[in-house]
This record gives C-alpha cells, structure tokens and sequence, in this order.
C-alpha cells in the first residue's frame, strides 16, 4: 500500500505550513524547466473546527429538501473533475477530532472515495493528496492516523530569529531605507 496523504505534526508558528507552501514551490518551479516529469499544485486550506459537518461535507437543506455539498465535498469534488495535469493539495488545517476525521477514512484507504451522507461517493485520483496540519494527534483515531504518512515538525526546528529575520528582509527591501549595517544592527538588537 502506498501512502499518499500526509498528517504535518507540529506547534503553532513552528513551521508547517512553511513546509509545505517550500515543497510546492520547488515542484512548481520544476515544472517550468521539465513539464513532463514535474507538475503545478494548487493548494486549498481549510479549517474544519470552525465549521459544522454539514457545511463541512454536506447536508440536506431543511428548505428544498436537496443535498447540497459542503466545502470539504466541493474541494474535493472540483479537484476530481479537473482533467489537467494540475495537482490538487486540500489542507485541513485544525485539531483532528474522531468528529470530522472519520468522515474523511474512505479518502485515504485504498478505496480512495469521499463517502458522503447522501450515499455519493467522489473518486480521488491519483493527483489528488489530503494533508493534516495539526497541533498534536492527542484526539485523532489510529485509523486515521494510520492511513497517513506523519512528519513531525519539532518546536525548535525554526525559532523565533527566524522570523525576526524574515521580516527585516520583506520590510526593508532596498538600501534607502536600511542599509546592510542598519540591518545588522536591528538584528543584533535581538
């Protein structure tokens, strides 16, 4: 069986997403120079703690009676329908919780379908990868878990300089405003 999703395991600020938006950009940037073995990813993030499950993956509306997809299901759906060579990465980013989790097993065992409430089924193909970015997996399933890769992102991997770093570069681009030596001394001052 091969694994294709991926649980990022890590602290708030500790680099995750950063990991991954990096991993995408260096497979995109290969695509310009060889477009038959490298492919552009786009990436859709959501949160599915801030959601109910019907708006998550789709309910029956108490008005017309009709389903209507959730986000999770719509992501899911438009990526399978899209039959460029385009790769589709759907982020779950939030806390895992047997809640929402379990709903989203069948996407990543070997069946690779989206089982929703209404009975339909969205077939994942193989350009499509399902990533968690979480805290900790203190509340997700074996199950779930055991159906991803997981790369754990420690707390030190990338401390706070970095971001002190980060930051004297996009806010003093250019020399008229901060020479090299005032860059220097701004950092120096943490």
């Amino acid at each position: 069986m091969c694994i294709r999703d991926r649980m990022l395991v890590g602290p708030t600020g500790g680099g995750k997403t950063t990991c991954y938006e990096t991993l995408r950009n260096a497979i995109t940037a290969l695509h310009c120079k060889n477009p038959e073995t490298y492919y552009n990813i786009s990436i859709d993030v959501l949160n599915p703690k801030a959601i109910t499950l019907g708006e998550l993956y789709g309910d029956i509306s108490n008005d017309t009676q009709e389903w209507r997809d959730g986000l999770a299901s719509k992501l899911i759906r438009e990526a399978a329908k899209d039959l460029s060579e385009e790769h589709h990465w759907i982020v779950f980013d939030g806390p895992v919780d047997s809640l929402w989790a379990e709903s989203i097993n069948t996407a990543l065992d070997a069946t690779n379908a989206l089982c929703l409430a209404n009975g339909q089924r969205i077939k994942l193909h193989n350009r499509i990868r399902v990533l968690f970015e979480v805290q900790d997996l203190a509340d997700a399933s074996p199950g779930t878990v055991g159906r991803c890769g997981v790369v754990h992102v420690a707390e030190n991997t990338v401390s706070w300089m970095a971001y002190v770093q980060s930051w004297v570069q996009r806010t003093f681009r250019t020399e008229e405003v901060l020479n090299k030596e005032l860059k220097e001394m701004v950092l120096n001052l943490f």
